[in-house]
């Protein structure tokens, strides 16, 4: 299905201001041909009193980035995009199936624009559904954000973590998005879940070795965690693939949830905090044996004080407990000898 474009269809105002006129005249012809008791006349002019109004649902107002793919009959005969005020077609009908689609997205509000339109037009007359119709089914043509309910989703590794993503969208061919899928919202929205789903199971939570998420044949360090940019650009590409068929432009996906999922989440915690305490002990005892080995050297160079191997051995000693330990030293002064 190809989209196509009306172009010619503006004209809107002239036509509101040809129905007001040719009432006015209808009306003054009445009027003058049953003062005369000319029946030609007088028939012609109720036909058209009360008829004209069918001219009225062929008058379509449109806001910036909004359209109305119309059909005659069941044919689709185009669509008119663009601000303006048109004229159609009145017995042409707007279509839209994701109309009454609610996502957790924007532009899924109620403007209560039908409401005022009934009130305009008088109570539940022909022109006032057609026109409330029209509201109803306009495609929007603007940037929206979906954001997609959080999902639990295992790993690479297996383990489950809770992820969400906010994909920012547009409809670009309006035909596409409402021809040739059966309701573009929840199509798009499940190809966000699809999508998600293939992407997170090929990363682990955190750099794991051994594991390629590129496909290339070469361990890397990605992870969600740690190359979020790259994670998320690939479930962008992976959901316009899908969509592109649906008339959708996918603008940016971003990852705006990760975590562990409840029932390991206290596991990885203390995982990581005890990765986190091996880390500082060994950045520790690093840092105590250069200073232990720092304190020999000045020692024999200055020529201070000689050592012989058991009291550079208890001095190692004393000095590593000072340095490694957890609280503070509390000396013991020997005023004896060690032998």
């Amino acid at each position: 299905m190809t989209e196509k474009i009306l172009t010619t269809k503006k004209q809107g105002m002239a036509m509101l201001i040809g129905i007001i006129l040719l009432y006015i005249a209808a009306t003054v012809a009445l009027i003058f041909s049953l003062e005369a008791g000319i029946l030609a006349v007088t028939i012609p002019m109720l036909v058209i009193l009360c008829l004209g109004w069918l001219l009225l649902p062929g008058l379509k107002v449109l806001r910036p980035q909004e359209a109305l793919v119309l059909t005659l009959f069941g044919k689709y005969v185009g669509t008119i995009r663009g601000e303006g005020f048109y004229w159609v077609n009145p017995f042409c009908t707007a279509v839209n199936p994701a109309a009454k689609t609610k996502l957790n997205q924007s532009s899924d509000v109620d403007s209560g624009s039908s409401k005022g339109l009934n009130a305009l037009f008088g109570g539940n007359t022909g022109a006032a559904a057609a026109a409330a119709d029209s509201t109803g089914k306009r495609v929007s043509l603007k940037i929206m954000t979906l954001n997609n309910a959080r999902q639990k989703i295992n790993d690479c590794l297996g383990n489950p973590v809770e992820i969400g993503i906010a994909v920012t969208w547009r409809v670009v061919d309006t035909a596409k998005a409402v021809f040739e899928v059966d309701n573009y919202k929840e199509f798009l929205s499940l190809q966000c879940d699809s999508a998600l789903r293939n992407i997170v199971r090929l990363y682990p939570y955190d750099v794991a070795p051994g594991i390629d998420t590129t496909g290339d044949g070469m361990a890397d360090e990605g992870s969600l965690r740690g190359s979020s940019e790259v994670v998320a650009a690939r479930i962008r590409d992976e959901i316009q693939s899908k969509v592109t068929e649906a008339g959708l432009e996918i603008l940016e996906a971003r990852i705006t949830y990760l975590a562990y999922a409840s029932e390991i989440a206290a596991v990885m915690l203390q995982r990581q905090q005890a990765s986190a305490i091996i880390d500082a002990r060994k950045m520790i005892v690093e840092g105590a044996v250069g200073t232990v080995e720092m304190a020999l050297n000045r020692l024999n160079e200055g020529g201070m004080v000689e050592l012989d191997e058991e009291r550079k051995a208890a001095m190692v000693s004393n000095l590593l407990v000072v340095l490694c330990g957890t609280h503070d030293a509390q000396p013991i002064v020997n005023t004896g000898t060690l032998y």
